[in-house]
């Protein structure tokens, strides 16, 4: 079977609203307000485009959970709502998937971002971290790179609101497979929720946990462009260099940076991981590091040819079974629309051994908070054929990833976008425990400081050697046999 294409949720392409579908209400000042009517329609069709496209959607949550859960909107929707408004009632079924590909979001958040401060609007002032008991700490200001001097700070309301109770609102309209993941999720782009759920006030009143009680901190709402919309590396010129990253240590180590297995120019890819190799060939490396914390996903293709082309020494395949529901453009004599077919991951690799490159010393690979989609394939390819080892905190993706993403479907009135994945995939070895991403070496992860788990990564391997150990030694596994 061909394997996943284009997995990343947050870059699928989007198309316009259809017109000259069911009736407006009226209009207002917060926007079109559509009926009751036509917001019954839109949760019609989701349902109905879910059962479409989707093999099994009471796979992460019994079906049962998932009928109270429409019910539970369908009550709701019994008054005009404008498009924000729908929002906030539909996500409310994102955390009950508990899968990553499958939620309602807006079309083109960017693009409504900018929209949004060209006319005058502004935005939360900080990027945060939350957790997922309802906690938020100051990242950085909003629009930069740089930790704030409040960086670390917990902030314990928000214009007089418990932020327990804003993170508890949020983290209810959030998608994702775990509560960890959620909130992670959601610590990318608080400030867009914030907005879309409690609007966009033009000044904000923080309480700051502070060693000698709470204090206020008064400011005004930020009108910077953020960095989640200015740094998307595969729409900016310069995201190359963000998004991919190589860098010699000390002690004969070397870090990988790869934030996406997406990338309009492929080769470019290539050439850049074929340099960084002759680099580690050149440099006499012994242990590499590959950091995919941040990466979503994207094409497998881009780690089989652009990674595992230089690491790996044995046969690897991406999973070992798989489970699709066959859609219009994708049936064939076998295989008609409707029907739901399960299969094995018989497609297998063979290794590069030839490669003047190959690199066959120590390989860690850091997983993290966003490490999704594609990436936990090539995690999970790494661990199960003994490639490298896995570090990190884990317990955030689940290993048997959905797939097959169908982009651009947007609900015929509200023009919300519901993304819906055709297929799930197991992992090469078969197992499915641990049903999370577990890490082989499990070191904390701190959202403030990137570079501390690779130093700490770097003391464990120098600590492990001088025992007497080989801290990268794998007993590879004959996954699928």
């Amino acid at each position: 079977m061909p394997m996943l294409k284009r997995w990343n949720i947050l870059l699928l392409t989007l198309m316009m609203m259809c017109a000259g579908l069911p009736a407006l209400a009226q209009t207002s000042r917060s926007g079109t307000v559509y009926s009751p009517e036509a917001l019954q329609q839109d949760l019609r069709f989701l349902r109905e485009e879910i059962d479409r496209i989707h093999p099994d959607p009471g796979l992460f949550v019994s079906r049962e959970t998932l009928r109270k859960a429409y019910a539970a909107v369908e009550a709701q929707l019994q008054q005009g709502m404008d498009q924000d408004q729908a929002w906030r009632v539909f996500a409310t079924l994102n955390p009950v998937f508990a899968d990553g590909h499958l939620f309602v979001v807006y079309p083109d958040w960017q693009a409504l971002t900018r929209t949004h401060l060209a006319g005058g609007g502004a935005l939360f002032p900080y990027e945060v971290q939350v957790g997922a008991g309802g906690d938020i700490t100051i990242r950085t200001e909003l629009g930069k790179e740089a930790p704030s001097a409040l960086a670390g700070t917990r902030i314990e309301q928000i214009n007089g609101v418990p932020a327990a109770r804003i993170v508890r609102e949020l983290l209810a309209r959030t998608g994702g497979d775990t509560a960890a993941l959620r909130a992670n999720v959601l610590s990318r782009r608080m400030w867009f929720a914030y907005w879309k759920m409690f609007g966009a006030p033009e000044e904000f009143d923080l309480a700051l946990a502070k060693p000698t009680g709470l204090v206020h901190l008064k400011l005004a709402a930020s009108k910077a462009l953020p960095t989640s919309v200015t740094a998307d590396g595969t729409n900016q010129a310069d995201g190359f260099g963000k998004t991919f990253r190589f860098e010699l240590l000390p002690d004969g180590a070397a870090l990988l940076t790869i934030n996406h297995f997406l990338w309009p120019d492929k080769q470019a890819f290539y050439a850049f991981t074929r340099d960084a190799f002759s680099k580690i060939r050149a440099a006499r490396v012994k242990t590499l590091i590959i950091d995919v914390r941040d990466n979503p996903g994207g094409d497998d293709d881009m780690w089989k040819t652009g990674v595992l082309s230089y690491i790996a020494d044995k046969p690897f395949r991406n999973a070992s079974s798989y489970v699709k529901k066959v859609i219009a453009g994708r049936a064939s004599g076998s295989e008609k629309v409707g029907d739901v077919v399960h299969g094995f991951g018989d497609t297998w690799v063979e290794p590069d051994l030839g490669n003047p490159l190959h690199f066959s010393g120590r390989t860690y690979v850091l997983v993290g908070r966003m490490t999704y989609s594609s990436a936990v394939l090539f995690s999970n390819v790494v661990q199960d054929f003994g490639f490298g080892r896995l570090v990190g905190a884990g317990g955030y993706a689940r290993t048997r990833q959905t797939g097959g993403v169908v982009p651009n479907i947007l609900l015929p009135n509200t023009g919300l976008q519901i993304t819906i994945p055709r297929f799930v995939v197991d992992r090469p070895s078969g197992e499915r425990e641990p049903a999370l991403v577990r890490p082989d070496i499990v070191l904390p992860d701190s959202p403030l400081d990137r570079r501390a788990i690779v130093d700490a990564l770097l003391v464990h391997d120098r600590k492990t050697r001088a025992a007497g150990a080989d801290p990268g030694a794998v007993p590879g596994k004959a996954a699928g046999t």
